[in-house]
């Protein structure tokens, strides 16, 4: 594997680093005073960000994230995406890159029939609508895709859909028009045969909207919804692939799109280690800086290792994707979606410590980026169905000697 970055990726990283510094960082403040300003349970467009779109296609940053679209490879694509962590908030979406859009547009661009494409991808591609991904039930534990309840029973032209789905992401937000949703349309199949994929439009009778969930106190602009489907009709054509193609479409969907989350993890935690660094030279403590003390500088060296690390493990899942896969890069991608989250976390806890009381106030960045890293121990599969799946392997392994 070669560490450097090609020319393209060096071009669009550097193109990338100027949108977030002329664009991007000024526009955060300009965001937040909109959405507070409209109060804690808001879920409306803040305009900045459709500036900020037209600006990203300006500059030619738009759909980077498939290598269709953006003519980059997953490796490539990494260092792009880890630079878009550093504004999580803003620079996914201003960049038309942002989850869950990203893997349902890849599903589509997979699965979709013409027809599903035209109306719904096309759209979606040009950053006109957004969308969301109902697989996951309040009553099921949903880490193995398996126990899903929810039923889609074919009735002659038509399937009927009942259910509830939560944390559905992006709901909130009025220009979500259309979720993937994920049932069970043969429930005495094998296994890994139950499950379907359905469009459903979001103005589909029957399909009703409970309630926005919060995440630790905090409430998305998109919002991650629960939802309840009570005799919802679509066509058979809204289907994906085939009956009993849900599962592996499921699997399809995830393995990229948990490179792109890893990478804007590490963008975080490289973030709070500069406000860290900062912080740390800034303030005063027993008649020395912060970055004097030693148990300052252990912090921000531990950071440092730990961020590189997990970078280079990342970059090499991305790479054997490019190589041979998702599927040849299984145990990786596992392994990179426990490792990425874990070191962010860390880092941005050390960042909150050294600032003290400010690090849990909303006065600096660091508790909301705390709120939104530690969910990525859950999506896309949580810790421990990971490192189940890294034990089986290494169990399985073999080896050149043993005694």
């Amino acid at each position: 594997m070669d560490f450097a970055l090609s020319a393209r990726a060096e071009d669009v990283c550097g193109r990338m680093w100027d949108f977030m510094r002329e664009s991007v960082f000024p526009a955060e403040p300009v965001y937040d005073e909109w959405r507070a300003a409209r109060g804690h349970d808001n879920h409306e467009h803040p305009p900045v960000l459709e500036e900020l779109k037209a600006d990203a296609r300006k500059r030619g940053l738009w759909n980077l994230f498939h290598h269709e679209l953006g003519g980059m490879s997953n490796l490539e694509y990494a260092s792009v995406a880890e630079i878009m962590g550093w504004s999580p908030t803003l620079a996914p979406e201003a960049t038309n890159c942002g989850a869950p859009d990203t893997g349902n547009m890849e599903t589509l661009m997979l699965f979709g029939t013409p027809e599903q494409k035209e109306r719904w991808l096309e759209p979606l591609l040009e950053g006109e609508i957004r969308s969301g991904f109902a697989m996951t039930e309040p009553d099921v534990a949903s880490s193995d895709a398996r126990n899903i309840q929810t039923s889609i029973v074919r009735d002659g032209d038509e399937y009927v859909i009942n259910g509830r789905k939560w944390w559905t992401t992006g709901a909130a937000d009025e220009r979500c028009q259309i979720f993937i949703v994920m049932g069970k349309t043969d429930p005495d199949g094998p296994a890994h045969r139950q499950q379907s994929m359905v469009l459903v439009p979001r103005d589909t009778p029957g399909l009703e909207i409970v309630r926005h969930l919060p995440v630790f106190g905090y409430q998305d602009q998109h919002g991650h919804s629960e939802l309840r489907f009570t005799d919802v009709r679509v066509p058979v054509s809204n289907i994906l692939a085939g009956e009993g193609d849900g599962f592996m479409i499921a699997q399809a969907r995830l393995g990229p799109g948990r490179i792109h989350h890893c990478m804007r993890a590490i963008g975080m935690a490289e973030r709070a280690l500069a406000l860290m660094v900062e912080r740390s030279k800034a303030r005063v403590a027993f008649g020395r800086p912060l970055a004097e003390q030693g148990t300052v500088r252990e912090q921000i060296a531990l950071s440092r290792i730990e961020i590189d690390q997990a970078r280079l493990l990342t970059l090499k899942t991305a790479d054997l994707i490019d190589k041979y896969g998702a599927k040849g890069a299984r145990t990786e991608i596992a392994a990179i979606k426990v490792a990425a989250p874990k070191v962010c976390l860390d880092v941005i806890d050390r960042a909150i410590q050294i600032h003290g009381g400010a690090g849990v106030s909303d006065d600096t960045r660091l508790a909301r980026m705390w709120a939104s890293a530690r969910t990525l121990r859950i999506v896309d599969g949580p810790d421990a169905v990971h490192i189940r799946s890294v034990a089986r392997e290494e169990l399985n392994r073999e080896r050149p000697y043993s005694s």
